[in-house]
């Protein structure tokens, strides 16, 4: 049984989608053990305790830099035996350190089709509103494995989503949120527990 680590940033809906997933029983050979965020109080926190995970808060602002950040993230990892790293909306990037630490077992869920709408600045309604400006008649999410080069991991799954034509990077959001990146995370996060990847 391969014990993963959540991290968030927000609300944390995917979160709720992969543990449902669990609940389920669609991820046999992996349990969420730990729901990281990356501040207090955010919801994501709340939901974690509903489904009695573990919880912790590693915020950024609270290190002098990057590496003490990313140190400490590890060492909240390694304390509770984790095997699978999911980045569910999680805003801070990782450093070299924790992705060493994880190769090939770290998952990010990004709001578009890599390599549309990526990389650097491109996260939440920003990406939404790049892909309304583009004008773009179809987007989606992507499922990538996380390397140094930011949503430049190889990809694991992918999932169009229509856009239609009275969508408002909200609305285009919540699409996206529910056609493809609630569908596409936990399968994934499965697939990895598996060892079908």
């Amino acid at each position: 049984m391969k014990r993963i680590a959540v991290l968030v940033s927000g609300g944390g809906t995917n979160l709720q989608a992969i543990l449902e997933s669990e609940r389920r029983g669609e991820n046999p050979n992996g349990r969420v053990s730990l729901v990281v965020a990356s501040k207090p109080g955010v919801y994501a926190l709340t939901r974690a305790e509903n489904f009695g995970v573990d919880t912790a808060v590693v915020a950024r602002r609270d290190y002098a830099d990057s590496a003490a950040f990313d140190a400490a993230l590890l060492a909240v990892l390694q304390a509770h035996r984790i095997d699978v790293v999911v980045l569910a909306g999680f805003l801070s990037v990782l450093g070299p350190s924790v992705i060493a630490a994880y190769p090939n077992r770290i998952l990010n869920v990004h709001p578009s089709l890599i390599p549309s709408f990526c990389g650097p600045g491109f996260y939440g309604l920003r990406v939404h509103e790049a892909a309304l400006a583009r004008g773009v008649k179809v987007t989606g999410a992507t499922v990538h494995f996380v390397n140094e080069e930011c949503d430049g991991g190889p990809i694991l799954l992918q999932k169009a989503v229509e856009v239609r034509p009275d969508d408002t990077p909200e609305t285009l959001q919540k699409r996206v949120m529910v056609e493809a990146e609630w569908q596409l995370l936990p399968r994934a996060v499965a697939m990895v527990c598996n060892d079908e990847v």
